[in-house]
């Protein structure tokens, strides 16, 4: 019998410094049915990562205050935690394919809803096969 998925049981993390913008990626990733955490920055995005072994998708912005962007974010949570997806947004950086870890995904702000929430449900979907 083909297990069915069940995405509260996994986490996506918003890393986003604009906390009205945060608010909205939160919302979205709610609606495509995912338990979600979030940062205001890389250090606080590490640390969600070290306690909560369910976060499975990273969504982070590129621009942000503190010790590292999304980019080198990116990079780092695709070493330590590679089974982690990565989406890579922002309204002011162009990130090509070679700017992303592999097969990190790249969503240029304003980012249409429907295009991530359909990319999360197609992450969903990788996670239960």
């Amino acid at each position: 019998m083909a297990q069915s998925f069940n995405p509260a049981r996994y986490a996506v993390l918003v890393v986003e410094d604009d906390a009205l913008v945060r608010a909205e990626a939160v919302d979205l990733c709610e609606e495509a049915g995912f338990t979600v955490y979030e940062a205001r920055n890389a250090d606080q995005a590490i640390r969600h990562l070290e306690r909560h072994s369910d976060i499975r998708v990273l969504f982070t912005d590129v621009e942000m205050p503190g010790t590292m962007d999304g980019l080198k974010l990116a990079r780092a949570v695709r070493d330590r935690w590679p089974p982690v997806t990565i989406m890579v947004t922002s309204g002011r950086v162009k990130v090509g394919k070679e700017d992303l870890p592999e097969n990190g995904l790249f969503f240029a702000k304003p980012y249409p809803p429907d295009e991530i929430i359909k990319a999360l449900n197609g992450i969903a979907a990788q996670i239960v096969n």
